[in-house]
């Protein structure tokens, strides 16, 4: 069974910044890829980021590129999302997803893992 747990959600103005943490548990996350999902209400799960394990490699969505930066501790198989500039429109859940093929996904089928999400809230 594997467990992914989102922390660092929380209320922020216009222009401020969070950062996400998900700690993974129950296997060996060294060959996986690990993504960030959001879904706002009466939206669907949209794709925010995504990174490798082994090769530290990047994917952003067109919305948070230049703002969002994705990042992954393996020796605690923890991945992190920092998010500056934060706008109204980044009001969501945030979702982690694991992901146990190569390469990047952005699409929800794609990953076999996810957290249970956490709240971010932007005020204008």
């Amino acid at each position: 069974q594997v467990q992914l747990v989102e922390s660092g959600g929380g209320l922020v103005q216009a222009g401020g910044s969070l950062s996400l943490s998900c700690a993974a548990s129950g296997r060996t996350f060294s060959s996986y890829v690990m993504g960030w999902f959001r879904q706002a209400p009466g939206k669907e799960r949209e794709f925010v980021a995504c990174i490798s394990w082994t090769v530290g490699s990047t994917s952003y969505a067109d919305a948070v590129k230049g703002r969002f930066t994705i990042s992954r501790n393996n020796a605690r198989n923890t991945v992190y999302l920092q998010m500056n500039s934060l706008k109204p429109e980044d009001t969501a859940v945030y979702f982690c997803a694991a992901r146990a093929r190569i390469g990047c996904s952005q699409y929800t089928p794609g990953y076999d893992y996810w957290g249970q999400g956490t709240q971010v809230t932007v005020s204008s």
